[in-house]
């Protein structure tokens, strides 16, 4: 049984993948933070902007099997489409491995999708997964550290980019920490912090939340 809080069509917004046409299937649950605000404070993870309780997303549900929720999947990719491309799928959270397995994997694929995961890392990946990207959480055990790309929260107390610099991905962003809807961006800021620390580390790139930008989910 898989627990889903939303699937939709969506564009990628962040990182080396940023506009690509994908569908999106968010699975609740989390092992770093219960997702309620009265545990977030004691949580390994203090800063998530996302919604990833239950199941009453837009598309969500729970679904018998791998089978099941790779065909309702697939119908969220819109056609006919013209071109020559690869469907894509983003398996995110919450955190996405504690469900996604190789049955549901191996469903997707042979649908024709790439599949992509969003993981904070602390749990090893299983075989299979085309696209890696991890996100790194505060004082947590990195067990990924290997992938496509590493996309970590900047600044996070008591974290240093430096830490992950040396494992074993292709891509490396720092991603501001998300400000306040209308926050004014100021001396000190997240992205005032990220963009210079990119800039003495040229290993790092800037990742922006593109979707943010563009208003889309």
């Amino acid at each position: 049984m898989y627990s889903v809080k939303e699937a939709f069509y969506t564009l990628q917004g962040e990182g080396a993948q940023a506009g690509r046409a994908s569908v999106f299937c968010r699975f609740t649950g989390c092992n770093l933070w219960s997702g309620r605000e009265r545990d977030r404070a004691d949580s390994q993870c203090t800063f998530c902007d996302t919604d990833f309780v239950g199941t009453d997303g837009q598309n969500g549900g729970q679904f018998n099997g791998p089978d099941a929720l790779a065909s309702y999947l697939e119908q969220l990719w819109p056609t006919p489409v013209r071109g020559n491309f690869t469907r894509y799928v983003v398996f995110t959270g919450g955190e996405p491995l504690l469900q996604l397995d190789t049955a549901l994997i191996d469903a997707m694929h042979a649908r024709g999708f790439e599949i992509a995961v969003e993981t904070n890392g602390t749990i090893q990946a299983p075989e299979g997964i085309d696209w890696i990207c991890v996100s790194p959480k505060g004082d947590t055990t990195l067990r990924q550290t290997r992938g496509n790309e590493l996309k970590l929260v900047y600044p996070q107390a008591g974290v240093d980019p430096e830490t992950f610099a040396g494992l074993n991905f292709t891509h490396f962003f720092l991603q501001p920490m998300d400000l306040a809807p209308g926050a004014i961006v100021t001396d000190g800021s997240p992205m005032e912090a990220t963009v210079e620390y990119c800039m003495r580390h040229p290993q790092w790139r800037l990742s922006l939340q593109t979707h943010k930008i563009a208003g889309i989910d």
